[in-house]
């Protein structure tokens, strides 16, 4: 190869280098509030939610044990896990698009001659079909695509780690306040067990009117059914629990803490929404496939421009395949094209408008996925704000209830009050007990979800 030639197709490497005709990427600006609403004032020295460890998170051992169990074999984990490696797969073949494709080959023809004889030519050698020239940077924008949308895999794969620790967490917590609940039941119906009976004696003895007993026994079945419905309920969290794992539930697990001390979890700084939901990998995904749905837009403009591609052979050719790689002789090709696009009855303009509306969709995406994650940490943040407060209500409601079912059961001992006033007591008392322990997980649920929407879990 010359000189001249040497240097246009160094011109042109440069060429391809240098020339990129996709719009210059600018991350949108956030369409959210400048501060989350009741955003409590955090220490400025606490771990971000993104840098804290579930580990370090959560206290409770059972817990920690299930979230290693899921992180290996849940389903939905894996599938993401799976999906990176074929993203990775498709971004190796579009990178490979950008290289000559070397091959090995042996040929032969066989063609008449004027004089009635025949032409024979065998050929082998190295060959390289169509590399393509990238003067317009067509095939490093689809590369470029293809590495955004790994990396928008690979925050997909975050996101459902996030999803399913937070899960985790909020299926455990409902179930130790399942295991409570059932307890308190169980109290509750041999309560009332106990009560029917007295009624039921005095009503046998006329000291009760059948009012009395009817309404006893109405709360006695009602606490059976409670019962029925708690241990029901207990199953299904079970099963969603069992779900998560991907696994039945191991023997050997440590005991689970007591569903009014699960809510002790570390308190975690909120900070500004530019600074915590730009580090959610949902977000992160989102401006990924916009970064690639961008790079698109590159390619689709450089197919207007003419595209040159190359192939080439060297090698040894004979006229006799049995003399091919005995005395054959030294043999070469060189065969550039170059292809301008001249009428394509819109096809170009048509990819190239579906690249910048697919742009546009991406767009509107992430702004979509910054503003449902603004929404998330507000709301966590408002259940933070007000679950405390209705929390030391009910408990202080419950010691009312307790304190009056205690004065009540002794006045009617001593014939002073009625049964229904009992009966009552007793109703009242098994209700708050019912809504402490929803309010316990409740607001023990709403520190994992806010560790969650504040992007921690993945690491």
């Amino acid at each position: 190869m010359n000189a001249p030639r040497l240097t246009t197709l160094a011109a042109a490497a440069l060429l391809a280098g240098c020339m990129n005709l996709a719009p210059r990427y600018e991350r949108p600006a956030a369409p959210v509030a400048e501060r989350f609403p009741l955003a409590p004032e955090s220490a400025a020295s606490a771990p971000a939610a993104a840098d804290l460890d579930w580990q370090a998170f959560f206290g409770d051992e059972r817990l920690k044990r299930l979230i290693a169990i899921a992180l290996a074999n849940n389903r939905d984990l894996r599938i993401a896990a799976l999906n990176i490696e074929a993203t990775r797969a498709q971004a190796a073949v579009r990178d490979a698009d950008r290289w000559p494709t070397l091959n090995a080959g042996l040929t032969g023809s066989r063609t008449p001659t004027a004089a009635g004889g025949i032409n024979s030519i065998y050929t082998a050698g190295l060959q390289v079909t169509a590399y393509e020239l990238d003067l317009f940077g067509r095939l490093r924008n689809l590369s470029d695509a293809a590495a955004a949308q790994v990396l928008a895999s690979e925050e997909a794969r975050k996101a459902v780690q996030i999803s399913l620790v937070a899960a985790l967490a909020n299926a455990h917590i409902a179930l130790a306040a399942d295991d409570a609940l059932l307890e308190v039941t169980r109290q509750t119906l041999a309560t009332r067990e106990e009560s029917a009976r007295l009624v039921k004696l005095r009503f046998d003895n006329g000291a009760s009117s059948e009012l009395d007993w009817r309404q006893a026994e109405s709360l006695l079945e009602a606490a059976r059914a409670s019962l029925a419905l708690a241990t029901r309920q207990r199953a299904l969290d079970e099963n969603a629990l069992v779900l998560l794992l991907g696994q039945p539930l191991p023997a050997d697990l440590p005991a689970a803490l007591p569903v009014e001390t699960s809510a002790g979890l570390a308190e975690l700084p909120v900070g500004l929404p530019s600074e915590v939901l730009l580090r959610r990998p949902d977000v992160r995904q989102a401006e990924q496939q916009l970064i690639a749905a961008n790079a698109s837009i590159g390619a689709a403009r450089a197919a207007f421009f003419p595209r040159i591609s190359l192939t080439g052979s060297a090698g040894v050719a004979s006229g006799h395949l049995s003399d091919l790689f005995k005395s054959g002789h030294s043999a070469w090709s060189f065969a550039p094209a170059l292809i301008q696009p001249l009428f394509d009855a819109g096809r170009n303009q048509g990819n190239l408008d579906l690249a910048k509306a697919n742009r546009d969709i991406a767009v509107a995406q992430y702004e979509r996925a910054i503003q449902a994650s603004f929404r998330e940490v507000a709301d966590a943040l408002a259940g933070r704000a007000t679950l405390g407060e209705q929390l030391s209500a009910q408990r202080r409601q419950l010691e009312a209830e307790q304190a009056r079912s205690r004065l009540v059961e002794l006045r009617w001992r001593n014939g002073a009050a009625s049964s229904l006033e009992l009966l009552d007591a007793q109703r009242s008392l098994f209700t708050a007990q019912q809504s402490l322990l929803q309010l316990q997980a409740q607001s023990a649920q709403n520190l994992a979800t806010l560790y969650k929407v504040l992007g921690g879990g993945w690491r």
